[in-house]
């Protein structure tokens, strides 16, 4: 198994926690998905996305179909996805991955975190480089065998396809995300949810009372609404 697996399996329990921040995080991308492709699924490949992960957290049809709705309203601002990228204590980098419809606002919170937590908000590019942008699916394993699709998904960007309690993952890099998501849709391939995630080049490994400063940034930043996910250099 390779870097996306282990990745996988330690964010496992963590990510989607507490399901009202997941559908507070899945609403905003609904908003994005609409603003940039409009409300018709069929025509809207993010949109399509987008629904498919609230219905894997199981966030009820009509708050679905709600926000579609609101965010077809043209009075209703736009959410900007802003990236943050700075330090823990100890040389742990961090990325966080923000939507925002008030940049000055989150800008400030942020920094507020990093200070009160003897870390330092960089600037752009600071960190980034250190992690893979990727995408994934996740498909009903039943009637699939993973190795087969796995040769087959190369041709489409996959690197890397496993099986785990929740499916057949498929992980490739975040350019490869159109044309996976596109011949698993003419192959009638149900697709149950997908994303992206920015994968640590390397990890660096904190004794017990360092990860403890490092996770009290970490869960100030997590609480934080406009942030949407964060990603950090420290082994799990």
């Amino acid at each position: 198994m390779g870097r996306a697996f282990e990745f996988r399996k330690a964010r496992k329990m963590k990510r989607w926690s507490a399901m009202s921040k997941a559908f507070t995080r899945i609403g905003k991308d609904i908003v994005i998905a609409v603003k940039e492709g409009g409300p018709d699924p069929d025509s809207n490949s993010k949109l399509r996305a987008v629904i498919q992960n609230a219905k894997s957290v199981n966030m009820p049809k009509d708050n679905i179909e709600r926000a579609i709705k609101r965010a077809s309203d043209k009075n209703l601002g736009d959410f900007k996805e802003v990236l943050f990228e700075g330090y823990a204590p100890h040389g742990i980098a961090i990325l966080i991955e923000t939507a925002t419809d008030n940049n000055t606002r989150t800008v400030a919170n942020i920094r507020s975190y990093f200070n009160k937590c003897n870390g330092s908000l960089g600037t752009s590019g600071s960190v980034e480089f250190m992690f893979d942008h990727t995408c994934n699916f996740r498909i009903d394993a039943e009637g699939i065998d993973a190795e087969e699709l796995e040769l087959e998904m190369i041709d489409y960007g996959a690197e890397e396809v496993f099986v785990d309690d929740d499916g057949i993952l498929i992980y490739a890099p975040f350019e490869s995300f159109g044309a996976i998501q596109k011949e698993l849709e003419s192959r009638n391939i149900e697709i149950l949810s997908s994303g992206f995630e920015r994968i640590p080049q390397v990890s660096k490994e904190l004794n017990d009372e360092q990860v403890a400063e490092v996770e009290k940034l970490l869960e100030k930043i997590e609480e934080d609404d406009d942030v949407q996910n964060v990603y950090h250099t420290m082994k799990e």
